[in-house]
């Protein structure tokens, strides 16, 4: 650079800087007054033009309020205001009272599939700031958990679901009785509900807290109940394997899309899992023992996502643990056959690792399984025990859905389609995130052990075509937290590797969540047409029990139908067609002499036949399409049955023993 010289003033000959003269310092004065005069003269025309233009407007905050809406706060409000605005336009237009083969899929409004798809999207926003606020995303789980659930609860007139008015009736009976009565004889397998009574005595509780009638007023809220009792039981063990909010919440969420099995009613299994879950939160948070973490304490081993296992603890400190666990372990067992089962096998998994090594815990556990077995569910579990010659190593055959055969019609070979397919979609998620997060899957090695848990159940029994849901059910807890590892990459990793992975998942997640939305609906929704029961079609049934005298034989297609256990200790029952496709293929060649011939001799005998059940025989593979159509019609024309009652509802026959055919 080049430096240029100093300026020096002008000076006179001695070196001092020369003067203006007088007649220059004259010029100058006059100069800056007519200077000051025009400065004068231009500010007095502004201030006329301002006086007639009026006062100046004031200053617009448009820019403020742009930057408010910009705001994280704004930006993660917006969608939850639009989707409620959707949702509760969409609500009152559900046609529920028509519906056809699809469920409700086609009854409901666009609105409704707005609103759910405006959540979706505002939940994938609120992950990109989870680990500052999650409380974003959580109300957004929260919310959709409503939105998917509660409509039925708003909605129905009746009790939503065949099995939730059987426990309804169950509850109904314990109030009024007061006492359960676990060695008398019930039909249709009503006495296990005596023998595991923890929870329909819960209920019935309930029902004196509240002050209602009955269990029916609050039963259809019980899967938004359970639900939202759910997520913060499994925020604590997805957050005992992650530090990434981000993964924490995906998991919440692929939770609630892959939790379409139907056993989040007012059940004993809905309720056993949730204490299912509280027991296994309790002891990976609580139970590691001492010196067995070993590297997965050291960040520079872990996975960027995976958190560091918790701190161990002393012998004493999990002893008192345990002594808090019994009376959570002995309720399970109190209410439910198959959920201790399933908590000895994910406790005896967890012991395959060195962290979890606690064989007091299963010994406990196991004990109280096996004591209540051996009193309170005596008969069921002998029952039981005798069946596994049969049942046990018939892999195929315990793996089997509960229906008899296909489905047959659009609707139900949808809903078979779209569980098929939410499965292998749940599985190929978690089995990727366990090959390429090895680190992840290392740390988080309980959950894994975990999902797989419940698969040797298949070797054991079917539990009534209704193994294949359980195990799915019992695993889905792991398998959502390593789907979400799949679409949630780790944070922090700079490699070319971990940018493509993050650009991908961009793209993949929202999309990714979508598709389990769009599985979930008509895994859930699809076949309400044998959920949802008129009132007309209840009152009917409840007037065909109350005809029938006391020990009368009330015969159904089948069980899946409303108020079918109505007054259930007063009756037997004897739902025809939950049997084998052939054998009712040859009842319906001539149903009336093939029900006749199953009618004990002098015994009172009534045929209930509703919508409802035609609906359930042809969603569960019982007969073919057209089938309850031929039997109902078959059955009006023997002579060997009269018309009692017959409606748009439904229609109930008497049988006429004394008349030949």
């Amino acid at each position: 650079m080049q430096h240029q010289p100093p300026t020096t003033p002008v000076t006179g000959d001695d070196g001092v800087p020369s003067q203006p003269s007088g007649r220059d310092r004259e010029a100058a004065e006059r100069e800056a007054a007519r200077g000051t005069e025009r400065d004068t003269a231009r500010d007095t025309a502004r201030e006329a033009a301002r006086r007639e233009a009026g006062p100046a407007p004031a200053p617009r905050p448009r820019s403020g309020a742009l930057a408010a809406l910009r705001t994280p706060a704004a930006l993660n409000t917006a969608p939850l205001v639009v989707a409620a605005a959707l949702w509760l336009w969409a609500l009152p237009r559900i046609d529920f009272r028509s519906i056809e083969e699809f469920g409700l899929l086609d009854r409901f409004p666009f609105g409704f599939y707005a609103s759910l798809a405006v959540l979706t999207g505002g939940f994938v926003l609120t992950l990109r700031r989870a680990g500052t606020a999650p409380l974003w995303p959580a109300t957004y789980c929260a919310a959709m958990l409503v939105a998917l659930k509660a409509p039925p609860a708003i909605l129905y007139d009746t009790v939503r679901y065949a099995w939730a008015s059987k426990h309804d009736a169950i509850i109904s009976r314990l109030l009024t009785e007061g006492t359960v009565h676990p060695g008398r004889e019930l039909s249709g397998g009503m006495s296990a509900y005596d023998q595991w009574p923890g929870f329909f005595s819960l209920d019935a509780a309930l029902v004196r807290a509240f002050g209602v009638d009955a269990a029916a007023s609050f039963i259809n809220w019980a899967p938004v109940a359970l639900g939202l009792l759910t997520v913060p039981v499994l925020i604590l063990v997805y957050r005992t394997f992650s530090d990434d909010w981000r993964l924490v919440w995906t998991g919440v969420w692929i939770f609630q899309l892959a939790n379409w099995v139907g056993q989040d009613y007012l059940s004993p299994q809905g309720f056993s899992y949730l204490l299912y879950l509280t027991v296994f939160a309790v002891v990976v948070r609580h139970f590691v023992l001492p010196g067995s973490a070993g590297a997965l304490r050291d960040r520079s081993a872990l996975d960027p996502a995976a958190a560091a296992v918790p701190p161990p603890t002393t012998t004493r400190q999990r002893a008192v643990a345990v002594l808090f666990l019994v009376p959570i372990i002995a309720t399970i067992n109190a209410s439910h056959q198959l959920t201790p089962v399933m908590l000895c096998a994910s406790l005896f998994a967890l012991c395959l690792t060195r962290r979890y090594r606690n064989l007091g815990l299963l010994a406990t556990t196991g004990l109280i399984m096996l004591v209540w077995n051996l009193t309170m569910g005596r008969e069921l579990f002998l029952e039981t025990l005798g069946t596994l010659r049969e049942k046990a190593g018939d892999l195929l055959g315990n793996s089997r859905p509960g229906f008899a055969g296909d489905p047959t019609g659009p609707g139900p070979e949808l809903v078979g389609s779209a569980n098929v397919l939410m499965v292998l979609a749940l599985g190929g998620l978690a089995v990727a995130a366990v090959l390429l997060r090895r680190k992840l899957a290392r740390s988080a090695l309980p959950l894994v052990l975990a999902a797989a848990a419940p698969l040797p159940m298949f070797a054991v029994n079917d539990y009534g075509g209704e193994m294949i849901f359980r195990v799915y059910l019992f695993g889905l807890p792991g398998s959502a937290f390593f789907a979400a590892a799949a679409l949630v990459p780790a944070v922090g990793a700079a490699s070319r590797a971990a940018a493509i992975a993050r650009r991908t998942a961009a793209v993949a997640l929202p999309v990714t969540l979508v598709a389990l939305l769009a599985g979930f609906l008509p895994s859930y929704y699809g076949k309400e047409g044998m959920h949802y029961a008129p009132p007309g079609e209840t009152a009917l049934t409840r007037r065909a029990f109350d005809r029938a005298p006391e020990g009368a034989l009330i015969l159904a297609a089948t069980g899946a139908f409303a108020d079918s256990y109505y007054r259930y200790d007063h009756y037997e029952r004897w739902f025809f067609t939950e049997q084998e496709v052939d054998e009712n293929l040859r009842m319906l060649k001539d149903p009336a002499t093939y029900l006749a011939g199953g009618i004990p001799a002098g015994r009172p005998a009534y045929v209930i036949l509703t919508p409802t059940q035609g609906e359930a025989v042809i969603g569960e593979g019982y007969l073919p399409e057209g089938g309850f159509d031929t039997l109902r019609d078959a059955l009006k024309r023997s002579p060997l049955f009269a018309v009692v009652e017959e409606s748009p509802y439904g229609l109930v026959l008497r049988y006429r023993p004394t008349t030949t055919g």
